[in-house]
């Protein structure tokens, strides 16, 4: 098994930013393939069905089938005979049932600004108590939380924290939400749901940060508990999401009108990836394609690319390229662009539509100045999209 540490020792490691990071999130750090931290080897994709533990949760998603068990929450679909390990290495058949072997054990956990979601229009300047574990839908090249998502649960170090308690951490470290984050919280599905739940009860908000790859059914669910959600747009390409993400677009682009159906607030993340996702043909496809289906007031954030995991052979994402891709936005309609992981540049700022000045100023993180009132841009009266209290 792998080592697990006191919930209390972990939380307070984690708020004050001590200890192992992986890719900033100041989180216990993934033990390398193949040996687990007392010396043992781990386990392979078969895995033991004995006895899977305190942290398996059975799965409603899922049904069986001739060839073996199938779930039913991504589109990855995987089919699965008792024993074996599903893509996103989170789930396990036993018994000709599907079982998370994610459930109440996070590996990640952590208080964060609701900025670095990022998160722009929703309750500014609060902060947001964020938990992940190990395991993704996807296997992107460029991965910047690849020794948490690029793992299994049984490889990480991580703490006991059951939903309820996740409640619980978030009252008490002062935090007005609860983030699914960090690695991909639809691998943790039915962690994030039960979370999610308890987080609502006692009047709090959920957030969403997800690459998105999601089926209808279990989605829906979910929505009657999220209050917010950030979507990584990967590209506006089939074969470049294949290719770059072992992923697909057009369940991204399913997920994003549904959630505007549900009424979750919603903004999207670009990133821009040097040769892969940086031309200006697929950027102005997309934003059209934005534009045209609703979206003109949800927030899109073009992030810079830093070379990471597979991709370090590549340059930084050149900042002409991003001021590029948020003209292309504005010219197609899109209200609120932003340009991330560029401290100091004017594009983090939130501009008024109508007037064009400045209402909320930000430096990285943190807010400088607002000028929003009820809603409005202070200077005009324009309603600004967003949640702002």
């Amino acid at each position: 098994m792998a080592k697990r540490i006191s919930k209390r020792d972990f939380l307070r490691y984690s708020v004050l930013g001590i200890g192992a990071a992986a890719a900033g999130l100041n989180s216990a750090r993934a033990l390398g393939k193949g040996i687990m931290s007392d010396g043992s080897p781990s386990p392979s994709v078969s895995v033991p069905v004995a006895d899977l533990g305190k942290f398996s949760h059975e799965s409603p998603y899922y049904i069986s089938t001739a060839r073996g068990v199938k779930c039913q929450i991504c589109p990855n679909n995987c089919v699965l005979k008792d024993g074996q390990e599903s893509i996103c290495r989170t789930h396990v058949v036993k018994d000709g049932k599907l079982y998370s072997i994610a459930y109440g054990n996070p590996c990640s956990v952590h208080v964060d600004p609701i900025e670095k979601k990022p998160l722009f229009h929703f309750l500014p300047s609060s902060q947001s108590f964020s938990i992940a574990t190990a395991g993704c839908t996807f296997a992107c090249l460029n991965c910047q939380n690849w020794e948490i998502s690029q793992e299994s649960p049984r490889n990480t170090r991580n703490i006991d924290l059951m939903p309820v308690n996740v409640m619980e951490e978030a009252v008490s470290n002062g935090c007005r939400s609860v983030a699914y984050t960090y690695s991909e919280p639809i691998a943790f599905y039915e962690y994030t749901y039960d979370s999610a739940k308890f987080v609502r009860a006692r009047g709090l908000k959920n957030l969403l940060i997800s690459n998105g790859f999601i089926n209808e059914k279990p989605l829906r669910d979910l929505c009657k508990y999220l209050d917010a959600a950030n979507i990584n747009l990967k590209s506006f390409s089939e074969e470049i999401y294949a290719k770059l993400n072992a992923g697909s677009l057009e369940p991204i682009l399913n997920t994003l009108k549904i959630l505007k159906e549900e009424g979750v607030w919603l903004e999207i993340t670009n990133l821009i990836v040097p040769n892969w996702t940086d031309k200006p043909e697929m950027i102005t496809e997309m934003c059209n394609w934005l534009a045209k289906n609703g979206f003109q007031d949800n927030p899109l954030h073009f992030s810079r690319f830093f070379p990471l995991y597979k991709l370090k052979n590549l340059p930084y994402t050149p900042l002409e390229i991003l001021e590029k891709a948020r003209e292309i936005a504005l010219s197609a309609g899109l209200k609120y662009v932003y340009i991330g992981n560029v401290p100091g540049s004017p594009a983090e700022n939130t501009y008024c539509p109508n007037c064009k000045k400045t209402i909320i100023e930000r430096r990285g993180f943190t807010i400088l100045a607002n000028y929003i009132k009820d809603s409005n841009c202070k200077f005009c009266g324009t309603k600004i999209a967003g949640v702002w209290r």
